[in-house]
């Protein structure tokens, strides 16, 4: 069977639709903790920023609840894991992290968080932005979502489209010299059904670098045992498509 290589891309073949061959060059990344990032796209990220994009991420909650640890405080560690989010961007070459500070594990796809997620896009006006999968899967394969994950996805959605589209839609945003953007595509990662598939074998190192950086979230502070994860879910989701490592997305095109 001849391989469709029409959706396997390499930013360099293909980031020129719905722009008149301007190239994309600005992203953004809005998930629900500091780390889902790192799981979800960092492989992506790294290469965009490689060839030349600016990324910035938004962390919707505060991550005050990912411990079993006794005696940790949500304080203590909000605090722990803006730092690792921090370190992890550095690694990455983020433009800008920015923390909305919504309490942790208890998301909703409220007017407010869309309101401050539609600020930041008309704030740094990326082309393409990378959310969380909005709905619940229910295949068994693992678990059933997590909620702040499906709030965090379809709030970003609402907030693409047509929040931050429309003028006349949270006039504060106006006042305060936040004109109307256009995104032009949503990429969905953790999608059951993707039509995207990244090549980011030759950036899977630095993946491993940043999300290593979020020491309190790891069940082992191993690089070789969080490597050995990460390529495995990557191998898999390459299989054939002709590349050794992949992430992979849901292509939602706003035609702007």
């Amino acid at each position: 069977m001849k391989l469709d290589k029409s959706n396997i891309y390499a930013y360099g073949d293909s980031m020129k639709e719905n722009k008149n061959d301007k190239e994309f060059s600005r992203g953004m990344v809005v998930v629900a903790h500091p780390d889902d990032a790192e799981y979800g796209s960092s492989g992506t990220v790294a290469r965009l920023i490689r060839e030349g994009w600016e990324f910035v991420y938004v962390m919707c909650t505060d991550g005050s609840k990912g411990s079993s640890e006794p005696g940790m405080t949500q304080s203590k560690l909000s605090k722990i894991r803006k730092q690792e989010q921090i370190d992890a961007g550095k690694v990455l070459g983020l433009k800008d992290i920015v923390f909305l500070d919504y309490e942790d594990s208890c998301l909703t796809p409220s007017l407010d968080l869309r309101r401050d997620i539609a600020r930041e896009i008309r704030r740094h006006r990326p082309d393409i932005v990378i959310c969380q999968y909005p709905m619940r899967n229910l295949d068994g394969s693992w678990g059933v979502g997590h909620p702040d994950h499906i709030a965090a996805g379809e709030a970003t959605l609402s907030a693409i489209f047509p929040t931050a589209r429309d003028r006349l839609t949270f006039p504060e945003l106006i006042e305060a010299g936040l004109e109307p953007h256009k995104v032009a595509e949503a990429w969905i990662f953790s999608h059951p059904d993707p039509d995207l598939w990244i090549d980011v074998s030759d950036h899977i190192e630095t993946s491993i670098d940043a999300l290593m950086k979020h020491v309190s979230q790891l069940p082992v502070n191993d690089r070789e045992v969080v490597s050995k994860r990460m390529k495995d879910l990557r191998r898999e989701k390459a299989k054939g498509k002709g590349m050794q490592y992949t992430e992979s997305f849901k292509k939602i095109p706003f035609g702007r």
